[in-house]
């Protein structure tokens, strides 16, 4: 017996896959936000911003998955652009919070129509049932995940 076939895993990779299908959406997206002059953790940050609103950088970190020395870097590029904004609480000047810019909202209004026709077009691709299924899929798995954390 060799020793690959001593070793075999019974499960797929599922976190190379994920990465797999994450890089693949990517290559669709990423032009069209590079065009805007904006990087991915960029992006997610307005993004995260636009959705939830104004939030101290460790919710923006937890929510876009950018850990907290490579936000203090993001946000501090962001804010250099004029993209956010960081208003410290007047009860607790250590604390911070961030907020979208009138720019990063305009840039969100730009981009969303470039993205909606994205998704149309993977929707074309591969079937607007099956977007919907991927989108339920990682839904409940992040949400078993986590149950799984608590």
């Amino acid at each position: 017996m060799s020793a690959s076939a001593s070793t075999r895993v019974l499960h797929r990779n599922l976190p190379m896959l994920l990465l797999r299908a994450r890089e693949k959406m990517m290559e669709r997206f990423r032009p069209l936000i590079t065009a805007h002059g904006l990087t991915e953790q960029q992006w997610r940050v307005i993004r995260a911003l636009n959705e939830h609103g104004p939030m101290e950088p460790r919710h923006i970190s937890d929510i876009c998955t950018i850990s907290s020395p490579s936000m203090a870097g993001v946000l501090a590029r962001m804010e250099s652009m004029e993209l956010v904004t960081k208003e410290r609480f007047a009860e607790d000047q250590r604390r911070v919070l961030v907020s979208l810019t009138d720019t990063s909202a305009e840039l969100v209004r730009v981009i969303s129509k470039d993205l909606e026709a994205h998704y149309r077009a993977l929707e074309r691709k591969v079937g607007p049932e099956i977007v919907e299924r991927v989108y339920r899929a990682v839904d409940d798995l992040l949400a078993g995940l986590e149950e799984e954390e608590e």
